[in-house]
């Protein structure tokens, strides 16, 4: 059977409607953060928007999924500042970055994320990537060799596959077609049924303001982009904090990755860190601590 990796699964919950026929140093970091907003510019000229805070080694770096923002990171960014420079940026088309790039891809994704560590010069970062930022981390990582220490998926790396080129763009028509409805779908399909009703919605609002265009351009950039391939590229570690809506195939990804390993949060759909952020926090700081050693 065809298995999928889960921002793959972000990607085929829009066939939802083509079917319907349409942690100790948490507690000691609580303390109020100060988070600039801050800018920098892409090697293609797009301007990049992010977040930053806190102070110290490895600097920490997080990439939302695929329509999603920076904000979805803002309880980690409070959470770890006391003890880390934390960074959170919006890929290029989404949140407040720019819209006007003429090649999307998975690797101009990672070169967004790169822009923002060269801007801050840490002397060594973890990557984390939600959904879609999976692997843009590790197109990232890539580009950062000898200062990232690790990669960190988020509900992501269920697998190490790819998307078709029909696929990509069923996916882009159907989001071209309604795109509002295409959100709202996708969201209902990457939370449990008895998920908090207010975080659903609020992560429905805050995906709705993707640019249209730019998700469209997106999509059709999928199409053939080998997860496998760039993680099989990658000499340092990759690890996962998945929730088990969709299912972690670990001996899978070993297969591809041997320096893999993946915490499995019970009863957790697609955005751990929004559902149940201090549980989240508490395993990421361990993966944090192993990765920095």
């Amino acid at each position: 059977m065809k298995r999928h990796t889960a921002w793959m699964f972000w990607l085929a919950a829009a066939g939802v409607l083509v079917l319907a026929g349409a942690a100790q140093c948490q507690e000691e970091n609580k303390m109020a953060a100060k988070i600039e907003r801050k800018t920098c510019q892409a090697p293609d000229g797009v301007e990049i928007v992010y977040s930053a805070a806190g102070a110290g080694e490895p600097a920490l770096v997080f990439v939302h999924g695929g329509l999603a923002d920076r904000t979805f990171w803002d309880a980690q960014l409070k959470a770890f500042a006391g003890r880390h420079r934390v960074l959170a940026l919006d890929l290029a088309g989404h949140g407040e970055s720019g819209t006007n790039r003429k090649k999307w891809g998975i690797p101009e994704f990672g070169a967004d994320v790169r822009a923002v560590v060269d801007a801050e010069k840490p002397k060594h970062v973890i990557i984390m990537g939600n959904s879609l930022g999976g692997p843009v981390a590790i197109e990232a990582a890539l580009l950062l060799p000898g200062r990232a220490l690790g990669v960190i998926g988020v509900d992501t790396f269920q697998d190490l596959g790819k998307i078709s080129e029909d696929e990509a763009k069923q996916r882009a028509e159907l989001f071209r077609r309604d795109f509002s409805g295409g959100v709202k779908e996708m969201v209902k399909a990457l939370f449990y049924p008895d998920a908090d009703p207010e975080i659903m919605a609020d992560a429905e609002r805050r995906m709705a303001r993707t640019s249209p265009e730019a998700a469209d351009a997106m999509f059709l950039s999928l199409a053939g982009y080998d997860t496998g391939a760039a993680a099989r590229r990658l000499t340092i570690p990759i690890r996962a904090i998945n929730g088990d809506l969709y299912p972690t195939d670990v001996k899978a990804v070993r297969q591809v990755k041997a320096d893999f390993n993946a915490i499995i949060m019970p009863h957790m759909g697609h955005y751990p860190m929004l559902e149940r952020p201090e549980e989240f926090n508490r395993h990421l700081a361990t993966i944090i601590s192993e990765l920095s050693k």
